[in-house]
């Protein structure tokens, strides 16, 4: 068997958006869940999420479990953000089975091209050469998966301070990176205005850095959680724009049904009959 083609690297080369849906419940069975819902990836997310290396394959088994009862084009990409660059980290969740990694906080493309070095087999890269181990192999079901693993492999790199969009240019332009995703949160308080990413000169930066990522012949990635943000984004050239976050989904969901029944007042009073259970 041949090892699987990186499905969300080669969408990226086609000029149509992909929307995708931050995860950050850290389950499985959420992910599962949610790999039904229609988005054509997920951000499985392992920086600011309680995930590890194994609630991370928990979730990526959930997805290929949805993926059964879904046509190859209706199936979710599963993205993975590492909590950080690091070679060793990097080579763990490849080795689980992710193709396709987000790495946060790279500022320069020197540190963007040891990223690309982490992410592959020699002669191109660093990786170890563990793949009897590794599930990404499927334990050498795909006898030739060290020889084809480089080409299906896909690096986003964050850029969220003020430097990385001084450098965008040369980290978008660096061999092997994919796609550079701009983080606004982190990016406003690096420019000195903390929890304002929608200051003008924030959106500016953002805005620019979408051009420059496409220049560069990349795609451009962000997060916006808007209806009017992720438009303006769409419209500015982003390739892939995730347009939810699924704990604030559920959170909201949760207090506008509490809301609707809930009367202000009535805590402590009569309790409400519960029957058929």
């Amino acid at each position: 068997m041949r090892t699987p083609i990186n499905a969300f690297k080669k969408a990226l080369l086609k000029p149509e958006p992909r929307i995708g849906l931050w995860v950050g419940l850290a389950n499985g069975y959420a992910a599962e869940m949610i790999a039904g819902t229609g988005f054509d990836w997920l951000l499985i997310d392992g920086e600011h999420a309680p995930n590890d290396v194994r609630s991370v394959l928990e979730q990526l088994q959930g997805v290929a479990s949805a993926w059964s009862a879904q046509d190859e084009a209706e199936r979710s990409q599963t993205v993975v953000r590492v909590p950080v660059g690091d070679a060793t980290l990097i080579k763990q969740f490849l080795d689980i089975g992710a193709q396709t990694l987000l790495v946060p906080m790279v500022d320069t493309p020197e540190q963007a091209a040891q990223l690309v070095q982490a992410m592959r087999y020699p002669p191109d890269g660093i990786r170890g050469m563990g793949s009897a181990l590794a599930r990404a192999s499927r334990w050498q079901a795909y006898p030739q998966y060290i020889h084809e693993a480089n080409d299906q492999v896909c690096l986003l790199v964050q850029a969220e301070t003020a430097l990385a969009m001084k450098n965008i240019d040369a980290i978008a332009a660096t061999p092997g990176i994919d796609g550079v995703f701009i983080g606004p949160a982190d990016l406003s308080a690096s420019m000195g205005y903390s929890g304002q990413p929608g200051h003008p000169d924030v959106q500016a930066a953002i805005e620019d850095g979408i051009a420059r990522i496409q220049k560069a012949g990349k795609a451009a990635g962000i997060l916006a959680t808007t209806h009017d943000q992720t438009e303006k984004w769409l419209a500015a050239g982003a390739r892939f724009v995730a347009v939810g976050i699924d704990t604030m989904l559920l959170t909201s969901a949760a207090r506008q049904l509490a809301a609707r029944y809930k009367r202000k007042g009535d805590a402590g009073s009569a309790k409400p009959t519960v029957s058929g259970y």
